[in-house]
């Protein structure tokens, strides 16, 4: 039984391990993507002066690129607590449950704040009027530009969602294997009794 615990614990860990390399990589490519979103020219149909957009002009874009690169940072030391000697050392004990509470919560907020700003990415031109970014009346690269906020987003949520699988197999790998090591103390201790109890009788 208790080899299957420690199978079963490290294949938890393993598994944790790996899903949060991965949410590092899509919390990464979520703000390189938006960041790389730099810039569109836009040609209004109606005649209105070309207007250049960036992500910079939407603070949610702004914080959705702040908070994937800080979440994948931090990611990357919780990576380190795990492969180091397991995640049960002091620094880990304190760090871990911090880092468990701050990665998603930067993702899923700055990853719920660029998607109410990209359900409507509009500016308003020089005439008063509301002008879309990503409307086919709206000429030039502005589809591009939409296409990466949209797929940025995305990863963004993706991330999120991965490194709380990761929270939750680490979890339920870590209470297994504390239950392994209680069950393995108490039947020791009961083995020492025993042992003390013949010695005396002896």
């Amino acid at each position: 039984m208790h080899d299957e615990e420690k199978k079963e614990s490290k294949c938890a860990m393993a598994v944790s391990i790996a899903c949060r390399i991965v949410g590092m990589g899509l919390a990464v490519a979520a703000a390189v993507l938006m960041s790389t979103a730099s810039q569109c020219t836009i040609y209004a149909a109606y005649g209105a002066r070309p207007r250049t957009v960036t992500y910079s002009d939407y603070p949610p874009f702004v914080y959705l690129v702040g908070a994937a690169a800080i979440a994948a940072f931090l990611e990357a030391i919780a990576i380190v607590l795990c492969v180091w000697k397991k995640g049960k050392g002091k620094k880990a004990k304190v760090l871990m449950p911090l880092l468990a509470a701050a990665v998603p919560a930067l993702l899923y907020s700055a990853t719920g704040a660029a998607f109410a700003a990209g359900a409507d990415m509009s500016y308003c031109s020089a005439y008063g009027k509301r002008v879309s970014v990503c409307t086919g009346s709206a000429a030039g690269s502005s589809s591009n530009f939409c296409s990466q906020v949209h797929i940025a987003v995305y990863l963004s949520l993706a991330a999120a969602i991965v490194v709380s699988a990761a929270e939750v197999v680490r979890a339920l790998g870590g209470s297994g294997s504390d239950g392994g090591s209680d069950s393995d103390s108490s039947s020791s201790s009961e083995s020492g009794g025993c042992d003390h109890g013949c010695h005396h009788k002896h």
